[in-house]
């Protein structure tokens, strides 16, 4: 698929369509994606690299039967944020706070911070 830069409106749609192909494209082949929350600890942060690591954390997220939705993004230059808000289906709630850098093939850098129910 080819590597795109990703707008608010186009990541709100992939991510209501729990579309993985489509987010996936959206990264450069060499990015780096880093997960905190409170298992992966600001310490010892999870760190995916590389399209294969990101496309496979994605296509495990997106394959969850859960709803998914960004309320709140603002994308100015080369830097993009949003929020995005998550529900399991036995009501279970995640929140993830997102930054990322874009370059000219897509993310090359994001950053999300998450918090769950307990």
């Amino acid at each position: 698929m080819t590597q795109k830069v990703p707008t608010i409106s186009s990541l709100q749609k992939a991510v209501k369509n729990s579309d993985a192909a489509m987010l996936k494209s959206y990264y450069a082949s060499d990015a780096v994606l880093t997960v905190i929350d409170s298992i992966n600890t600001p310490s010892r942060p999870r760190t995916l690299k590389g399209a294969k690591e990101i496309g496979a954390f994605l296509d495990d997220i997106y394959s969850r039967d859960m709803t998914h939705s960004i309320d709140l993004g603002v994308r100015e230059g080369n830097m993009l944020a949003f929020v995005e808000h998550c529900k399991y289906s036995d009501g279970t709630r995640v929140v993830a706070s997102n930054t990322a850098e874009l370059g000219p093939n897509g993310i090359v850098r994001q950053t999300t911070v998450q918090a769950w129910d307990n």
